[in-house]
C-alpha cells in the first residue's frame, strides 16, 4: 500500500472511540449498583452511630475487607500506568513489591498490634498518645494535603481513558461519575465503601483479565510475548549500581519502596481505617496478607498487560504514532483495538478503571471524614451531639468530593507540574513515617525533637523532589527508554519534533 493511500493516524484514532449503547449500560449499571449499595446502607440498614458509620462498628468481614483494601490502593493511576511503566522501561519496577513484603512483616509486628491495643480511629491519635497535641495536628495535616493532592489525579486518569474510547469530554464525565462516588460514601459510610469496592474489584480484575487472554491470543500466545518482550529487553532485573538517579536500582525497589509502602499502608489514614476496623488482631494480620496477595496479583496482570501492548506494537507503537495522545491512554488504545469488535467489552474495562478511581476516592473520603472529626474538631471544639457529628462527618464527605470534583479541572491545566504535583503531595508522607518509626521504636524522643525533626524532614523531602522534577523538565535528569519502532505502521502520522523522535534510541544489535 503506498502512503497516499494509507489513513492518516486521526481517522484510526476516531475508529477506536465508538461506545455502543450495550457499553454505555455496562457503565450506568456499575454505576447505578455502586448508588444502590449506599441507599441500603444509609436508608435501609442504617448505621447507628459515628463509629459505625467511619469504622463499620469495627466488626467488618474480612474478605470484604481485604476487596477493599486492595481496590483503594490500585486506583485508576496504577491501572493504566502500570501497563505504560513496563512498556516503556521494562519490568524492573514489578520488583518494588520487594518493598511490600517487608512492609507487610513490618506493620504486621509493629504498628498495627500496636493500633489495635488502642482501639484508634484515626491512626494520628498514636501522635497526641506517644508525643503530643501538636504532632498529632501536624501527622494529620500532612495526611489531608497529600490526599487532597492525589484524589483529583486519581478521579482526572480514567476520565483521560474514558475520553479515549467515547470521545466524551471530561468535563462530563467527571462531575457525573464523582457525585455518585459522593453520594453513596456520604450516606452510607465505610460499610457501603467496602462493599462497592468489593463490586469494584471484581470488575476491574475481570476487565484486565479479558484484555490479556484476547490480547494474547490476538499476538500468538504467550511464549510470543515473552519473546518480544525479551529480544527488546524488556524482560530485565534492577540494576546494582550505587547510581541515585538510575529510574530503579536494587536498592530503591528494596529500601526505597519499603519506606514507600510503609507510608502509603501503615501510616496512611484511608488504609489504616480498614485493617482496624476488624474484631480482633488476628484478622487485621490475616487481612495484611490478604491485601499483600490481591496487590501482588494485579500488579502482576497490569504489568503482563504491558507487555503483550509491547507484544502487539513492536513495530508500530502508539505513543510515537500518536495513535494514543498520552502515555496512560496506552492501555485504553490495547483494549478498544482487542476488544473493540465485541459490544459491551469496552464498557467493561471502562467501568473497571473508573471502579479503581471510585474505590480510591470513596476510601479518601472517608477517611478525610474521621480524620476531621478526630484530630481537627474533638481535640479544639466542643463535644457534639450525636445528630451533630452525623451532620459534620458527612458534611465533610460533600464539600471535600466537590472541591476534589473541581480540583480535576486544575489538574487538567498543570501539563508538565502534574508529576512534580504528585512527587511534593507523596515526599509529605515520607517524614510522617519518620516520626511513627521513632515513636515505635525510639523512646527517648520527645515532642519538640520530634516535630522540628519533621518539620526539617519534610522541607529536605520536597527540596529533593523539586530538585528531582526541575532536573527531569530541563532535560538534564533522564531515564533511558526502551527502543520503540513506527517502521511498520499502516497509516500515516506527523513527523514527530526533534525532541521526540520515533526511536528513541537504536540499540547495538551484534
Amino acid at each position: 500500500m503506498s502512503v497516499s493511500e494509507m489513513e492518516d493516524v486521526s481517522s484510526i484514532r476516531l475508529t477506536f472511540q465508538h461506545f455502543s449503547w450495550i457499553d454505555y449500560t455496562v457503565f450506568v449499571i456499575m454505576l447505578a449498583v455502586c448508588g444502590g449499595i449506599g441507599v441500603y446502607f444509609g436508608f435501609i440498614k442504617k448505621q447507628s452511630s459515628p463509629q459505625e458509620y467511619l469504622m463499620g462498628g469495627r466488626n467488618m468481614k474480612l474478605i470484604p475487607v481485604c476487596f477493599s483494601l486492595v481496590a483503594s490502593y490500585i486506583s485508576g493511576i496504577s491501572l493504566l500506568g502500570t501497563p505504560t511503566e513496563l512498556y516503556i522501561y521494562g519490568t524492573a519496577y514489578v520488583f518494588t513489591l520487594i518493598g511490600a513484603l517487608i512492609m507487610s512483616i513490618v506493620i504486621t509486628t509493629t504498628f498495627i498490634p500496636v493500633f489495635h491495643e488502642l482501639q484508634l480511629t484515626s491512626a494520628y491519635e498514636y501522635l497526641e498518645l506517644r508525643y503530643d497535641k501538636r504532632l498529632r495536628v501536624f501527622g494529620s495535616v500532612l495526611f489531608s494535603v497529600y490526599l487532597m493532592a492525589w484524589l483529583p489525579i486519581v478521579i482526572y486518569v480514567p476520565a483521560l481513558a474514558f475520553n479515549q474510547v467515547t470521545g466524551v469530554n471530561i468535563h462530563i464525565v467527571s462531575p457525573i461519575v464523582c457525585l455518585v462516588c459522593i453520594f453513596y460514601t456520604c450516606v452510607g459510610g465505610l460499610k457501603a465503601v467496602v462493599w462497592t469496592d468489593v463490586i469494584q474489584t471484581i470488575i476491574m480484575i475481570g476487565a484486565m483479565i479479558l484484555v490479556i487472554i484476547k490480547g494474547t491470543i490476538i499476538v500468538g500466545g504467550f511464549q510470543e510475548v515473552l519473546d518480544k518482550n525479551w529480544k527488546s529487553s524488556r524482560l530485565q532485573f534492577p540494576s546494582f549500581n550505587f547510581d541515585f538517579t538510575e529510574r530503579h536500582s536494587i536498592w530503591s525497589v528494596t529500601i526505597g519502596s519499603t519506606f514507600y509502602w510503609i507510608g502509603n499502608i501503615a501510616v496512611n489514614q484511608s488504609m489504616m481505617q480498614r485493617f482496624l476496623a476488624l474484631s480482633d488482631l488476628k484478622m487485621s494480620i490475616r487481612a495484611v496478607w490478604g491485601f499483600l496477595c490481591g496487590v501482588f496479583f494485579i500488579v502482576f496482570i497490569c504489568g503482563y498487560s504491558g507487555l503483550l501492548a509491547y507484544a502487539r506494537y513492536h513495530d508500530c507503537d502508539p505513543l510515537n504514532s500518536k495513535l494514543a495522545l498520552a502515555k496512560d491512554q496506552l492501555l485504553p488504545v490495547l483494549v478498544m483495538d482487542v476488544l473493540g469488535d465485541w459490544q459491551g467489552m469496552p464498557g467493561i474495562f471502562v467501568a473497571g478503571v473508573f471502579s479503581a478511581a471510585l474505590s480510591s476516592l470513596s476510601t479518601g473520603l472517608n477517611s478525610m471524614a474521621a480524620v476531621v472529626l478526630e484530630d481537627f474538631w474533638k481535640p479544639f471544639f466542643r463535644k457534639l451531639s450525636h445528630r451533630e457529628t452525623q451532620i459534620l462527618i458527612r458534611a465533610v464527605v460533600v464539600i471535600l468530593g466537590c472541591i476534589c470534583v473541581g480540583l480535576v479541572f486544575v489538574v487538567e491545566k498543570l501539563g508538565s507540574v502534574l508529576q512534580l504535583t504528585m512527587s511534593l503531595s507523596s515526599a509529605s508522607m515520607g517524614p510522617l513515617v519518620g516520626i511513627f518509626l521513632m515513636g515505635l521504636f525510639l523512646p527517648f524522643i520527645d515532642g519538640a525533637s520530634a516535630l522540628s525533626g519533621g518539620v526539617l524532614g519534610l522541607i529536605s523531602a520536597w527540596w529533593v523532589a523539586a530538585q528531582s522534577q526541575l532536573a527531569q523538565a530541563r532535560g538534564h535528569l533522564t531515564f533511558e527508554e526502551k527502543v520503540r519502532y513506527t517502521t511498520n505502521c499502516t497509516y500515516t502520522f506527523p513527523s514527530p519534533v526533534e525532541k521526540e523522535p520515533v526511536e528513541l534510541y537504536v540499540p547495538n544489535i551484534e
